[in-house]
């Protein structure tokens, strides 16, 4: 099961926002993703598609269309 939480990082322990329905002690893997890094990803991904939908070759799709 994948599950992504909100929480806060705070003296040294990271507190979540709402309780998660695991029983204790079970394992899990924590994944840390800071705001900053998730906007600098999702820049850098808009700006790739950006690079290969906008371009001049695509326009004759755009024409293809029109008929």
């Amino acid at each position: 099961m994948t599950t992504t939480v909100e929480a806060i990082y705070e003296d040294g322990v990271l507190k979540l926002a709402k309780p998660l329905s695991l029983a204790d002690k079970t394992p899990v893997k924590v994944t840390i993703q800071t705001d900053i890094e998730r906007e600098a990803w999702l820049k850098a991904s808009q700006d790739s598609l950006m690079k290969v939908w906008d371009n001049d070759a695509d326009d004759i799709f755009n024409e293809l269309l029109k008929r």
